[in-house]
């Protein structure tokens, strides 16, 4: 019996990653290939083939950053910018969601520096994120203050704390073994300790 229980066990560990790995795979690209895809559907009379939608999106999206380059079409896009950046309402969810992707996709990408911060009145620490350097653009007394995300285990909730300058020590972690080692409650750590021992 207990053999039994240790293989549906490992069977467990083994295949539910896989499963949930493929299922989040299948769901984006199903989400990604139905942006353009469901427009298309129709002029393909039944013979529309999964993926073309989702190749569409990318070419849409690389000409426009193309377009966006050249002077003309720069232009009318930054007209495009402004206006929404002066909209009550859809300018903050615009600022948000621009200043989002922009730290994960632009010349200077947040999450990039691992910061150690010390728990106040505690010899305990926490691994948090260097999200911005720059504060006293958003209220000048925290110019030597830096904000930190940190996430919160198995969620991808978190808080954001801003934080002295010298209360925080950048550590070189990479950002993704980091977020994995917040994220797992720390186990991935244990995890590659388990296979390094073996």
């Amino acid at each position: 019996m207990k053999t039994i229980l240790k293989n549906f066990i490992n069977g467990i560990l083994t295949i539910v990653p896989i499963i949930l790995v493929i299922y989040v795979i299948y769901k984006t690209f199903m989400f990604l290939d139905g942006l353009l895809g469901n427009t298309l559907k129709p002029y393909f009379r039944g013979d529309y083939i999964p993926g073309i939608g989702l190749l569409t999106t990318i070419i849409v999206i690389t000409l426009l950053g193309w377009l966006s380059t050249k002077y003309f079409t720069g232009k009318i896009i930054k007209l495009i910018d402004r206006f929404f950046e002066k909209i009550p309402v859809v300018k903050t969810i615009y600022s948000v969601i621009k200043d989002t992707v922009q730290s994960f996709l632009g010349d200077k990408k947040s999450f990039s520096k691992v910061a150690l911060v010390v728990i106040p009145g505690t010899e305990m620490r926490s691994l948090g994120f260097i999200t911005s350097e720059q504060l006293e653009d958003f209220y000048s007394p925290l110019k030597e203050h830096v904000a930190v995300y940190i996430p919160q285990t198995f969620q991808v909730a978190g808080f954001t704390f801003l934080i002295p300058k010298d209360q925080v020590e950048i550590i070189n972690v990479k950002p993704e073994d980091a977020m994995k080692f917040v994220l797992s409650g720390g186990m991935t750590s244990t995890a590659k300790q388990k296979e390094k021992n073996v």
